[in-house]
This record gives structure tokens, C-alpha cells and sequence, in this order.
């Protein structure tokens, strides 16, 4: 999913920007390759609870943290990798210590929302608008079975919405408007890039520049 705050690796823009690190596209490229992408109907299955917690669940889950991890993600849902569990990991920040929700479950969503730009480790090169609420509290359990309640804010509160939806079959482009979701369908059918579009310049029609903050974090 994405938020504000991509990680996506961009190209240097001028001779004095630093190389982009080519061992890092390559294990980005490797995870990458593992993730499930638009049009593979798992993405629109629901997944069935986890109720056994064993080497099975360990394994899935430690390969769900090193592809997330290596693909520059903040979250991913094992329907992204084609398994139908219920389990989502993120880690909504550089620094921060990827975690496992299993069975997770909303118990609460904040009535103030905003809106910001989220993309999709399932839909490459797409981003659009979507509206979520801004606090969520969210239940479920570990990888061993250990209940665990989260509470979070931001961006953290967003990766997790993101996730819980895929685990429910829904995308970030059922999350969207109308007009940006045409636009992405299109750019999709075409293999073209797709970003909302600037908004307009309030005093001469002209179109404005980037909205502040940052770009869209892929989930």
C-alpha cells in the first residue's frame, strides 16, 4: 500500500547525486518478483483465519519480512504472495522494528480521516488518492499466538489498513476515486504510470506544483 513516504528507489537526477546502490535493485527486483501482481485473482479473495501456529506460520512470516524488508515495502499481506492466510507484517519506517499480525481484526477507527497518496507492491507504478481514518486500533496475535493490540496513527495506521484490506480482497483502487481509478486502469491496460493529477492553480487555472510531503510509501 502506500501512504506519504515512499521508498522506492529512485535514479540520481544529476552527475552529484550519489549512485544508486545496484546490489539493492537487484535484491529489489528479487522480491519483487515474488509478489503477486494486478489481475491475479487472489488479490480479490478473502483469506481464511490462521489456527494452527506452527514452522509452517514461522516460515511464511520470516519470508514475508525479508521480502518486505528488500523491497523497500512498509507492509505486505501474504494474499500478495499468493497464500491465503490471514497475516499481514509491517514496519512503518526505516527504523522501525518489522511486526507480525495474524488474524488481525479493527476495533476501532478514528472519525477524523485524511487523505493522502498510497501505492502497491501488487500494482507497480500506480498511486492514488485514498481517504482513511487517521487512529485505528487493531487486534490479533503474533506468530506464536500471543494477543497483541495495536494502536497507531499516520502512516502506521494506514500501512495497516491497507493490509487488512488485501486480506479481505480489496485494493487501494476500490479505496479510491472514480476519476483516479479510470486513470489507473487506463495506464494499466497501456503499461503506463499513473499519479494523481496536480491540483489546479486556484488563481490561473494553471496546473500547481507537487503537494507538499512526501511520495507514496509502496505496501
Amino acid at each position: 500500500m502506500a501512504d506519504a513516504h515512499d521508498r522506492e528507489v529512485a535514479e540520481p537526477e544529476t552527475e552529484e547525486s550519489p549512485a544508486v546502490d545496484p546490489e539493492l535493485l537487484q535484491r529489489r527486483d528479487a522480491a519483487l518478483a515474488n509478489v503477486v501482481k494486478f489481475g491475479d485473482p487472489v488479490l480479490n479473495s478473502s483469506a481464511s483465519a490462521v489456527k494452527s501456529f506452527d514452522e509452517e506460520l514461522q516460515q511464511d512470516v520470516e519470508r514475508m519480512f525479508a521480502i518486505m524488508s528488500d523491497g523497500l515495502g512498509v507492509g505486505l499481506a501474504a494474499t500478495q504472495l499468493g497464500i491465503l492466510r490471514r497475516v499481514l507484517v509491517f514496519a512503518a519506517g526505516f527504523d522501525a522494528e518489522p511486526t507480525a499480525l495474524v488474524n488481525p481484526e479493527v476495533e476501532w477507527l478514528s472519525e477524523q480521516a485524511e487523505t493522502a497518496e498510497e501505492g502497491c507492491l501488487s500494482i507497480p507504478r500506480v498511486t492514488v488518492d485514498v481517504e482513511r481514518p487517521l487512529h485505528v486500533r487493531i487486534s490479533g496475535l503474533d506468530q506464536q499466538g500471543e494477543a497483541q493490540l495495536v494502536e497507531a496513527s499516520g502512516l502506521e495506521a494506514r500501512v495497516l489498513q491497507h493490509e487488512i484490506d488485501h486480506l479481505d480482497g480489496i485494493l487501494m483502487l476500490d479505496r479510491t476515486t472514480r476519476e483516479q481509478r479510470k486513470g489507473a486502469m487506463r495506464a494499466l491496460r497501456d503499461g503506463e504510470e499513473y499519479s494523481p493529477p496536480a491540483p489546479a492553480d486556484e488563481a490561473g487555472g494553471e496546473a500547481a506544483q507537487a503537494a507538499e510531503g512526501e511520495a507514496a510509501t509502496a505496501v
